[in-house]
């Protein structure tokens, strides 16, 4: 019998909550992994035995965090880590690799983070019920990506409702205001357009000041997540639709057909029409009307 299980994601890439990679694995004694960084969110859940994380603090300065059953440990995006299971009672753990741009509130929220990477519950309910989850999207590879993306937001509730370390945050701050009225903004006029330089207007706000807390708050500079947003929008009309590339560059806010097919192959490696002949799943002789097909927000690989 395996002692591991290992799913990678479908090229669905969700924009608030997206998966990447998950699986669950019985150790051997000293098994390790790394030193090594993520592009995402990784989160591991010790199910029985021990281990240890090697980190690196804010000042450079290796950490090493035992970590026992019925704990977890976050690894975030570009952190050097090493992971290890004990010689004597190694661990069994499941997994999942994560990102989005909601991901970083609700990390905060469990008081999860570089420097506090270690998950103790303060609630075996909660943390039983997180495991759960955990396990049931393990176990359930082949679910349809929804069914996956609606599992990691429970996932994520009960993460951060049981963490022992959760922190109550300011709702409603004036800042994170700002960055969702800007989100929204985005979200409901991306097809048109606009400018940062219009969002920033939109949402009342110096335009510098404006870019510093979005990409504080987001990870990712307005410019940069109104492209991907747009990106992914045409990346579904892509695979859904019998639309044309020109068609689909209006459809985004690309008025510029070669404008808009360059800004594509910069994020997906491939033009528009590659992309599509590689990921299409409609039959030649399909025809689909766009506006019956719901297009869901995602990420570029």
């Amino acid at each position: 019998m395996p002692n591991y299980l290992f799913h990678l994601f479908p090229n669905e890439r969700f924009v608030d909550l997206g998966l990447y990679q998950f699986g669950w694995e019985h150790c051997e004694p000293l098994h390790s992994f790394g030193p090594f960084t993520r592009n995402h969110y990784l989160f591991h859940y010790v199910i029985s035995g021990t281990g240890y994380l090697d980190t690196n603090d804010s000042k450079g300065v290796s950490v090493r965090h035992q970590i026992y059953s019925s704990q977890g440990f976050l690894i975030s995006p570009r952190e050097v880590t090493t992971y290890c299971a004990d010689a004597d009672h190694p661990w069994e753990y499941c997994w999942l690799e994560f990102d989005g741009v909601r991901v970083r509130e609700a990390l905060e929220l469990a008081g999860l983070s570089n420097e506090t990477p270690v998950y103790k519950s303060s609630s075996k309910d909660l943390s039983k019920l997180l495991l759960d989850e955990m396990l049931y999207i393990v176990r359930h590879g082949g679910d349809s990506p929804f069914q996956l993306i609606g599992h990691l937001y429970l996932f994520m509730d009960y993460l951060t409702r049981s963490s022992a370390s959760k922190k109550v945050l300011q709702s409603g701050s004036i800042r994170d205001n700002y960055v969702k009225e800007a989100i929204n903004h985005i979200e409901q006029n991306f097809q048109n357009d606009i400018s940062i330089e219009d969002i920033a207007v939109f949402c009342r706000l110096n335009r510098s000041y404006f870019g510093t807390i979005f990409k504080e708050t987001i990870g990712k500079t307005p410019q940069e997540f109104l492209i991907s947003y747009r990106m992914s929008k045409a990346a579904q009309l892509l695979k859904l639709t019998k639309l044309s590339i020109a068609d689909i560059s209006n459809a985004v806010g690309y008025p510029d057909q070669l404008h808009f097919s360059r800004a594509f192959k910069h994020v997906y490696d491939l033009s528009p029409r590659a992309w599509r002949k590689s990921n299409a799943i409609l039959p030649e002789n399909d025809i689909f009307n766009p506006h019956e097909i719901p297009i869901d927000p995602v990420i570029p690989d």
